[in-house]
């Protein structure tokens, strides 16, 4: 395979996304399908897959069905060859859930590891479920806060992780490729990814507004795309001044009621309907998500109709519910998944 080690780095790793995307898009195939379909020819393609087949990351199912001549062999994706860890951070505990190559879930659960913990009791608890799956390949991270290649920039709650590279410290520690994403960002991610199909998911324009226990936030689509911004400060909706002696942070300070659901009083209603209108003026989307712990479908119902007291209403958006710890959790897989499919890997 001397030409094969003489091939560019970039060059393989391209190959080798090609080859999982393919064989996990098709299910099965052969080297003359694989070839056909990544445009790359014959012979590097089964020098792609000795190599893949060797290291035990894909897996030959036998002979096809015979098209006249010789049957060829044909080839898997093996799901379990590498998997991936999502860990999202909330203030009384974190959430992770295990997935294979497929996206399919393993494994969930919650520890009680917090926000309130400092860097290294986080890695300390990751470093507890990683033992028991020494073939995890990637891990996204999720937090509250801004996020900036990895590195938190702004956490006002919890000081002790302001500014800290997260993305590194992991990566030193395990070895293994780390995303870190503010937490809205990866539901409004993971909810355009379960609610529309792959053909329409880049026509989208969404907004997932959050109350949070940590604040307001939100996350937004453009066409498909995560809007973060220039310093990564996009989605910190708590500093919209919509009122003359408050921004919307002030506005819907300690708002929560029994049971998760805000106690949503008529001029918080009208702080919330102002915010829409305002995202529907300056982004258009074609939609606005609620945590459904947070908003009731009566409230929503108001939300709508105070909207429209600041913009045409032909011009706002729907206004949906989603279970917002679900579209998070697949936000992050996602993320994940992406790692997984590049195969990547840190060379400490």
């Amino acid at each position: 395979m001397d030409d094969l080690v003489a091939t560019p780095k970039e060059t393989k790793k391209a190959i080798e996304q090609g080859i999982r995307q393919a064989l996990l898009e098709l299910g099965s195939a052969t080297k003359a399908e694989i070839s056909g379909k990544l445009s790359i020819s014959f012979p590097t393609i089964s020098k792609f897959l000795a190599r893949m087949e060797e290291s035990g990351e894909i897996m030959t199912l036998g002979l096809g069905e015979s098209s006249g001549g010789r049957r060829a062999i044909r080839y898997s994706y093996n799901p379990e060859y590498r998997l991936g860890l999502a860990l999202f951070l909330e203030k009384e505990e974190t959430q992770y859930m295990i997935f294979d190559s497929r996206g399919e879930t393993k494994e969930k659960g919650r520890t009680s590891t917090s926000l309130t913990k400092d860097a290294g009791s986080l890695a300390e608890q990751a470093g507890k479920i990683l033992s028991k799956y020494p073939n995890i390949g990637s891990i996204a991270i999720g937090v509250p806060g801004a996020v900036r290649l990895g590195r938190i920039v702004l956490i006002p709650d919890y000081p002790q992780l302001q500014n800290v590279d997260l993305k590194g410290d992991f990566e030193q520690r395990f070895g293994i490729p780390v995303v870190v994403e503010n937490d809205m960002n990866a539901a409004v991610l993971g909810y355009s990814r379960i609610r529309f199909p792959v053909h329409e998911q880049r026509r989208q324009t969404l907004v997932y507004l959050y109350f949070g226990q940590n604040g307001p936030g939100a996350g937004m689509l453009i066409n498909g795309e995560v809007v973060r911004g220039s310093t990564y400060f996009s989605g910190e909706v708590s500093f919209v001044p919509l009122h003359d002696d408050r921004n919307f942070g002030q506005a819907m300070f300690d708002v929560r009621g029994p049971g998760g659901i805000r106690h949503l009083s008529e001029a918080t209603i009208d702080s919330v309907s102002r915010l829409v209108a305002s995202l529907a003026a300056i982004l258009n989307p074609h939609e606005i998500v609620f945590g459904e712990d947070e908003v009731t479908n009566r409230q929503l119902r108001r939300i709508a109709l105070g909207s429209a007291d600041y913009i045409p209403e032909a011009h706002l958006p729907k206004l949906s519910l989603s279970d917002r710890d679900d579209d998070y959790l697949t936000g992050l897989r996602e993320l994940g998944l992406d790692l997984l499919m590049e195969g990547a890997t840190i060379n400490n």
